[in-house]
């Protein structure tokens, strides 16, 4: 394929058109894209963490995405990342604190990029008051046992409200979370996906999660009955850590997920957003030829700033 093909193909993508969010219509915002730790990655001096750090621009936060409801006046941030300052500031500027009150934090399991930024919730910092943390079992005891999380519970800066796997939470009239319970690393916590059902489109979130095999949910079927899937990246491929068995950090790979979701029809690989880059993932640069490849199959990555309708 030449070059110029690869380009307009690129284009093309990068024009087609996504739903515009009008109104009152609540919608989904992403305020993250990176593995945990954020991309650049803390200690990491070779040339695909070095133009991160050599530009600004090309940085990355931790994954998190944030849904609003304008006819209720609310916002809820799913995961509290180590990025949490900045990312807050983002949903500011599309949602403003003064009239978008934060309602709640879903959080997805107990690994350092997807619930320490709830430190920021303390008296050393934002004070918060009865902010609702919405966990599951094992997550909340890990909060309320653990310091210095438990500091938070006690202060009452923020108030753990609970989940069961399967089971909706109704936000207001018009939007519900469920959580799906997903296998992965559970050291201290288990670990979930969202499905977030807004008046007229549906997302599923699942940043992190072991092999598609191990899981007794059907995946192919999930993104079929959705309108966007934002799915573990973590990684592109095999071999993407050097001298580490990659058997040992079995997230699915990109080119693992392609070809599970081969079989879609072309609007339905469109609903794929890969998400959750480690900062090895050569997907983080939109001009390398994995991104190409990914593109050009049909599927999307996920970028900051990107607004949905639900």
């Amino acid at each position: 394929m030449t070059r110029l093909v690869v380009a307009l193909l690129l284009l093309g993508v990068a024009a087609a058109p996504r739903p515009a969010v009008a109104g009152d219509e609540p919608y989904l915002v992403v305020l993250g894209i990176a593995q945990d730790a954020g991309y650049p990655q803390a200690q990491c001096y070779q040339e695909h963490c070095l133009r991160a750090w050599r530009d600004p621009a090309l940085r990355r936060m931790a994954t998190s995405i944030a849904v609003v409801n304008p006819a209720a006046d609310a916002s809820y941030l799913f995961e509290a990342t180590p990025d949490i300052r900045q990312q807050l500031f983002d949903l500011h500027t599309v949602a403003p604190a003064e009239r978008f009150a934060l309602s709640g934090v879903f959080l997805t399991h107990a690994h350092i990029g997807h619930y320490t930024g709830l430190m920021h919730f303390g008296h050393e910092a934002s004070g918060a008051s009865e902010l609702p943390v919405f966990a599951m079992p094992r997550m909340r005891r890990f909060l309320a046992g653990n310091g210095p999380w438990d500091q938070l519970v006690r202060y009452k800066n923020i108030v753990l409200m609970p989940l069961e796997a399967g089971k909706p939470v109704a936000l207001d009239s018009a939007l519900s979370v469920t959580p799906l319970l997903v296998p992965h690393r559970d050291e201290y916590s288990e670990t979930v996906g969202f499905r977030i059902a807004g008046p007229s489109r549906t997302a599923l979130f699942i940043p992190d999660i072991d092999k598609w095999s191990r899981w007794d949910g059907d995946i192919v079927e999930q993104v079929r009955s959705v309108d966007y899937a934002f799915l573990d990246a973590t990684f592109f491929a095999d071999g993407e850590l050097p001298g580490r068995s990659m058997a040992e950090i079995p997230h699915p790979f990109v080119v693992e997920s392609m070809r599970l979701f081969s079989g879609l029809a072309a609007a339905e690989k469109a609903r794929v957003y890969f998400i959750h880059l480690n900062h090895t993932n050569p997907l983080l640069d939109d001009s390398s030829s994995a991104y190409k490849q990914v593109v050009e199959a049909g599927f999307s990555v996920a970028r900051q700033g990107l607004k949905l309708p639900l």
